[in-house]
Order: C-alpha cells, then sequence, then structure tokens
C-alpha cells in the first residue's frame, strides 16, 4: 500500500522551556485510504498530533511528510490543500449567511472560477445529503445537520485527507450516526484517507487501525479488535469500552464462558443468539 503520511520522531511543547511536552517522539505511517481513529484520555496529545499534520502546528524536532512532501514553512500551505480538518463546534467554521455561501467560502479563497465553485458547491452538498438545504441559514440547522455542512466544506476542497477533530463529541446519538454514515460514504466514493480524533469509542470501531495516546505518546496502535481486546487497561486510562465488550465482561462475572476476540454488536447478537440463548 501506499503510505500518504509519515511521521517521524514527532516532539512537541507549548512552551519551549516545558517539561512536560505535548508530544514526545511519536513515530507512525498511514496508508492512502485507511481510517485510522486516534484515542486518548483528554490531554494525551491526540488533538495536538492532529493539527501537526497539516501544519497548524511545527514541531519542536522529527519529520512529517503529507503526500510525499516533507512539511516545513515553505510548503505549508500546499500540504494544507491536501489536509482538510473538521472541528468540535460547527459553528465555528461558519462564515456564509447561507449553507452554499458557507461551502463556497473555500473555494472562493483558492480562486476557482465560478462555474466550477457552483458544480462543486452543489456536488459537495449532495455527497452529504444537504443540497436541499442550500438557502437555508446554518444557524437554523440542527447539530448533526451543521456538522455535515461543515463536512461538505472541506469535501468541496476536494482534499487527499479528512482530519475528524472531535467533530462528534457536541452531537446527540442521531447526530453522530448522521456525521460517521456521511464520512464513510465519502470515504468510499473517493477512497479519502480519514483519521478521526475521537473519545467515542463506536466512532473508533469503524476505523481499520486504532492508535492509543497517553500522556504526549503512542503506547499501542492495531486493530480494533487488538485494541478493544484490552479491557480493563482502557478503562485505566480514562477511556470507555464498546457495549459488547461490556457485556462479555458482566457476563464472564457471571461465570458464562466467553469468546476471547472482539465481537461487533452484529457478532454478539449472532453469539449469544447460537451459543446462549439456544442451550
Amino acid at each position: 500500500m501506499e503510505s500518504i503520511i509519515e511521521l517521524s520522531n514527532i516532539n512537541f511543547s507549548y512552551q519551549l522551556e516545558d517539561a512536560s511536552p505535548a508530544l514526545k517522539d511519536v513515530s507512525f505511517t498511514i496508508q492512502k485510504g485507511e481510517w485510522v481513529a486516534i484515542i486518548g484520555h483528554n490531554g494525551s496529545g491526540k488533538s495536538t498530533l492532529a493539527k501537526t499534520i497539516n501544519g497548524l502546528l511545527l514541531p519542536v524536532s522529527g519529520h512529517i511528510s503529507v503526500g510525499g512532501k516533507e512539511l516545513n514553512e515553505a510548503n505549508v500551505w500546499d500540504i494544507r490543500r491536501m489536509v482538510g480538518m473538521v472541528f468540535q463546534n460547527p459553528d465555528n467554521q461558519f462564515v456564509g449567511s447561507t449553507v452554499e455561501d458557507d461551502v463556497a467560502f473555500g473555494l472562493e479563497n483558492q480562486g476557482i472560477p465560478r462555474n466550477q465553485m457552483v458544480e462543486r458547491v452543489l456536488d459537495a452538498l449532495q455527497r452529504v445529503r444537504m443540497d436541499s438545504f442550500a438557502t437555508r441559514e446554518p444557524a437554523r440547522l440542527s447539530g448533526g445537520q451543521k456538522q455535515r455542512v461543515a463536512i461538505a466544506g472541506v469535501v468541496a476542497l476536494r482534499p487527499d485527507i479528512i482530519i475528524l477533530d472531535e467533530a462528534t463529541s457536541m452531537l446527540d446519538p442521531e447526530g453522530r450516526e448522521e456525521v460517521i454514515s456521511t464520512i464513510k460514504k465519502i470515504k468510499s466514493e473517493s477512497n479519502l484517507t480519514v483519521i478521526s480524533i475521537t473519545h467515542d469509542i463506536d466512532e473508533a470501531a469503524n476505523a481499520n487501525r486504532i492508535l492509543v495516546m497517553k500522556q504526549g505518546e503512542l503506547v499501542n496502535e492495531g486493530t480494533p479488535e487488538k485494541i478493544f481486546s484490552m479491557g480493563s487497561d482502557l478503562v485505566n486510562m480514562g477511556l470507555d469500552l464498546p457495549f459488547p465488550e461490556k457485556l462479555k465482561i458482566a457476563l464472564k462475572d457471571r461465570g458464562i464462558q466467553v469468546p476471547e476476540e472482539y465481537l461487533t454488536e452484529e457478532r454478539m447478537v449472532d453469539w449469544l443468539w447460537t451459543s446462549v440463548l439456544n442451550k
């Protein structure tokens, strides 16, 4: 597979003399088209890490490569065109008086010709199923709808990578599902690389791979199955467990033998039906 992001020995401190740097010797590679979730407790460095990938923060030391280009002050704007970010609060990203104006804003800044701009705004809104809201005021939308418009604004710019920085944390369950299903659809259509910075374990379960941060260090990485099987170790780090893992622990405490491997909700239902309820 082709790598699209490479971090090598990244260190970052918000103050040069800070005895507790925000990032400590972090290294990893992300492949093109991969969905990677970065999880960790508050202050673990995950959002700081995301901001170094598109040059919002420049590391004190180490090397970052995006799309084959090494990140530096000379080419930071080229790299930012490859990396779109969706933040926690969509209200902080709105600048237009209508939905379509807001999606067009980034295109205007890039000097995209008007006929192309109109086409790309419509295409982006259709992709997030918000084209029927094009003339609405963003303030009148629900939380999930606002975040989908924010995603459309990024998608219209046609980046290679989308970073979701706690993008679902302020949404209700329905809004979270709206946003995640939208990202899944766009990723499938465009082979986007997705990085999600999240506390939501159910969101992280959609990833191909999970990176676990603790006190600025990358302490573990692997498939959702591998990471979720850590069980109490994740809980001790201040993180949650997916519902199937919690159910397995509860059943085990009651003397019921459970599978060692991670089970999705669908597989858990199948196992319960075939191995427990039919006995």
